[in-house]
């Protein structure tokens, strides 16, 4: 048997168990497994598309779930959302998203386009002084800082950033020991993203990466620019924090930064095929948000054909070090905090026994605290990723020899968990530069699938449903002319 090495399209295609193609299949500790299917969570639509949202989390631990739109701002109160834009809403713009951070019981929003957020217990309102931003990022010795910016005093500042004064997000203005602002101008461009590591604030530009660290007196902040690797975040949401390290998308790959140097992660695996799978125009637009709860890392992007929706999904898994693919319509994402269901509660969910949702039971949804992959959906719905897998499908890479004819006698998944149904459709070429022509196919039967086809290469595809999880395969090939 083969150990399933994960999807890895870049790589030559006879290295044993990689997968040249996948759908809905991604990997976790023990191998890999059929991607969770979404589950509304039973709360109300939104009522326009989400451009950000988070779950923030006081100093008590008590939490709020807000999500924006391009004009508004709702807060996540039981099973609806309530407005709490200031008065008279936002202005936005047809590509800003809000970029929200907590600063101890306050949370705070900016989208650029409007005056900066805040909100402690109900509506957000103007946090005075403050400069307009991008992006928002709170660090760990008491500041709120502010990106790619603009105010009165400056202007459009797409390379700038601010600080407050420490332990007071309303106090943007300059004094000696106090606000500062300045420009990160060692590289070109501005500033695309911006995320705490550690006691650290990392900004990002396309092409640049800049470690920020607090050394007091009038500079307060100081900025270093990471020599040695041509890295840089592709957008706003490209980056996530993966627990001491940042995982983020650049134009054309993927790469880890551990406040040394960054390190490419996808070279000679989905990297040329994230670049020819993605649409240039929007690629400004990809997410990546990171499951803690299952170690995942997804990425959210536009297809080739995609004019703007984040409709294909790569999905890494941190410690194996695999990939996959479960492709998904998202809007924005985030770690749900499930408030849990009790007997009494099941009304809420569903009106019968019958209709409630198709989730494990042992899953998260179920319990108070639980933490669930989430996202808004293109009917601007949230959903939770933790349903049980619908469909999901696999193709080895080519398997056989430059020198030899075989046929295909049997072909072997080992199930850990076995599928619903399963189909087998194999492949075949005569040599490795030849196009791919269809073969046998047969259901699975004991444990295999009994594929009849001769050639030099074969690749076999499998199609499953239901919760299905393999760690490995196995052809039995046959040289031809011999028993």
């Amino acid at each position: 048997m083969s150990p399933i090495i994960g999807f890895a399209p870049d790589a030559d295609p006879t290295t044993m168990g990689v997968l040249t193609d996948c759908m809905n299949f991604i990997p976790f500790e023990a191998g890999f497994k059929g991607a969770p299917s979404p589950v509304a969570v039973a709360v109300a639509a939104l009522a326009a598309a989400c451009r950000g949202a988070v779950v923030a989390t006081k100093l008590a631990g008590t939490r709020r779930v807000f999500a924006g739109t391009q004009t508004k701002l709702y807060e996540l109160a039981g099973t609806t959302w309530t407005d709490r834009s200031k008065a008279g809403s936002y202005t936005g713009s047809t590509e800003s998203r809000w970029s929200f951070c907590q600063f101890g019981d306050t949370t705070i929003a900016s989208n650029l386009v409007d005056p900066m957020q805040q909100s402690t217990a109900a509506a957000f309102s103007d946090v005075p002084t403050a400069p307009k931003a991008k992006i928002v990022v709170s660090a760990s010795n008491n500041f709120v800082l502010a990106f790619n910016t603009n105010d009165a005093t400056f202007g459009v500042s797409p390379d700038r950033w601010w600080n407050c004064a420490q332990n007071d997000q309303t106090n943007w203005t300059p004094a000696q020991g106090g606000p500062t602002t300045g420009r990160l101008v060692a590289v070109e461009g501005p500033i695309q993203a911006a995320l705490p590591l550690g006691d650290y604030v990392i900004a990002y530009k396309a092409r640049g990466v800049f470690l920020g660290s607090f050394v007091g007196g009038d500079a307060q902040w100081q900025w270093t620019l990471i020599t040695g690797a041509d890295a840089g975040a592709v957008g706003q949401d490209a980056v996530c924090d993966i627990g001491g390290a940042h995982f983020f998308a650049s134009e054309g790959d993927f790469w880890l930064f551990d406040g040394t140097r960054p390190a490419s992660i996808a070279e000679g695996v989905v990297r040329k095929w994230f670049i020819d799978n993605s649409n240039p125009v929007y690629r400004f637009m990809t997410r990546c948000t990171y499951d803690k709860q299952n170690g995942l890392v997804r990425i959210n992007f536009a297809s080739k054909t995609s004019i703007g929706v984040l409709d294909r999904t790569l999905v890494y898994h941190v410690k194996r070090q695999r990939w996959g693919v479960a492709d998904q319509v998202a809007q924005a994402s985030l770690n749900y905090i499930a408030p849990g269901v009790t007997i009494d509660g099941l009304d809420a969910i569903a009106p019968t026994i019958d209709t409630l949702p198709n989730v494990p039971v042992d899953s998260q949804f179920w319990v108070g605290g639980g933490q669930l992959p989430a996202y808004f959906n293109s009917s601007n719905q949230l959903v939770s990723l933790n349903g049980i897998s619908t469909s999901s499908s696999f193709t080895t890479g080519d398997l056989g020899d430059d020198d030899a004819v075989t046929m295909i006698d049997r072909f072997r998944t080992r199930f850990s968990k076995s599928p619903a149904t399963a189909l087998a459709t194999g492949f075949i070429k005569m040599n490795e530069g030849d196009d791919l022509v269809q073969g046998s196919s047969s259901g699975i039967l004991d444990g295999k699938f009994d594929l009849r086809q001769s050639a030099r290469f074969h690749r076999v595809r499998v199609d499953m449903t239901g919760d299905v999880q393999a760690t490995a395969f196995d052809v039995k090939a046959i040289p031809v002319g011999e028993r």
